[in-house]
């Protein structure tokens, strides 16, 4: 039997496709297989499968592939234009860049004709909404994780992209473009989840992506997690430097070079702010995640992963923190660590990751807005319009 794709599925994604084929395929299998043992289960003649106790049953079945299984299916960053935010971009841990001009109710690929498809961050120029970057490798480091191979410029919303640098970086999990010209762009390399190697860090760009040169680094194995700028202020922003290293077997979170770091002159010079007498936790920490609130951006919210994962929150501008809440906030840092405030109510939180939690006095306190029930867990992107809270977007696995 033969059959039509519909046409919004002709130019589907290969790699879900192939992820609902190996599913089909594990199904039929088992389905068939169940089937076959139920129709027989009373047969006595020769054709009957031996049964299960039989320590020679399995002897004559080879190992042999059954489809391709493969996890990465997630969404990794969206970004919409703030004028117009029926037009929304995502990006996919393995199925490139996808727009939508009808608020999310027809995608169309915009990324396929490019080297590779997975995809870190994805990011509208808020001075010209045909500018869209797309940085390349997932910020997820799971063991299935895939790495990329720079950064990648569209100058007419999607239908032509340019390479535009950084291949060595790997794993691009944050692009900030600042709000008063499209020439400065900061890129967040987390680097290969893998193994050593000094392309990591934060990297600034004056010319458009011409040229890029690396502002904030700390050795081979810390990369950046988080990097968010104040919308007030487009020359102060905060990176988290995170050390990991995975191998197949294990993964290591946290190293001598991770920290939370602040600029005030646009990238020339960073200091660091988990220092003693700060308030956030000294030693060696893990992944952090962070935010500032537009409606008062002297407050910003770190979510540290340390010996006590925590919300901490600043009431100064970054200089001095005080721990929030430790219950509710969230699970497995390594795989999220993201938060983001209402731009209308600073005390007002998300936080996604197993599921979505929701503050609303400043981290003291969370409550589940998005249990495992009812949307598949595991929330790796989310975005608030900054003119309209109530509109909130979720990308998940």
């Amino acid at each position: 039997m033969q059959y039509a794709l519909h046409p919004a599925l002709r130019h589907a994604n290969l790699d879900l496709f192939r992820i609902v084929l190996a599913f089909g395929l594990m199904l039929a299998f088992a389905s068939g297989e169940h089937q076959l043992m139920g129709q027989n289960s009373t047969e006595t003649d020769a054709t009957a499968p031996l049964p299960p106790d039989d320590p020679h049953w399995l002897e004559g079945l080879g190992i042999r592939n059954v489809g391709p299984a493969g996890m990465s299916g997630r969404v990794t960053s969206i970004d919409a234009v703030r004028q117009e935010p029926n037009t929304i971009y995502i990006g996919t841990a393995s199925g490139g860049v996808w727009k939508s001009r009808s608020g999310g109710i027809h995608w169309e690929p915009v990324f396929d004709r490019q080297p590779l498809q997975s995809i870190g961050a994805v990011a509208i120029a808020p001075s010209n909404p045909s500018i869209v970057w797309a940085g390349t490798g997932e910020g997820n480091p799971r063991n299935s994780h895939n790495s990329g191979g720079g950064i990648f410029l569209s100058r007419d919303a999607g239908r032509s992209w340019q390479a535009m640098g950084l291949e060595a970086t790997r794993n691009i999990h944050r692009i900030v473009v600042d709000p008063r010209t499209s020439e400065r762009v900061f890129v967040g390399a987390m680097g290969s989840a893998w193994g050593p190697h000094p392309e990591r860090g934060v990297y600034r760009s004056t010319d458009g992506g011409s040229s890029w040169e690396a502002v904030l680094q700390a050795d081979d194995s810390t990369g950046c997690a988080d990097l968010v700028m104040d919308p007030g202020n487009p020359d102060k922003l905060f990176a988290a430097l995170w050390s990991f290293g995975r191998k197949p077997w294990t993964f290591c979170s946290g190293g001598p070079g991770s920290g939370l770091f602040m600029t005030l002159d646009g990238g020339d010079s960073w200091q660091k702010i988990n220092r003693k007498g700060s308030g956030l936790p000294e030693g060696e920490l893990g992944r952090i995640g962070l935010a500032i609130a537009p409606s008062d951006p002297d407050i910003v919210y770190a979510w540290v992963e340390a010996k006590e994962n925590a919300l901490y929150r600043s009431e100064d501008g970054g200089f001095t923190w005080k721990k929030r809440g430790t219950e509710g906030i969230g699970n497995r840092p390594f795989y999220y660590a993201d938060i983001y405030v209402d731009p209308a109510n600073e005390n007002r939180i998300y936080s996604i990751y197993s599921m979505i939690s929701r503050s609303e006095d400043g981290g003291k306190s969370w409550e589940v807005i998005v249990p495992y029930s009812g949307v598949h867990p595991d929330h790796h992107a989310f975005y608030v319009h900054p003119d309209n809270p109530a509109l909130l977007m979720n990308g998940n696995d």
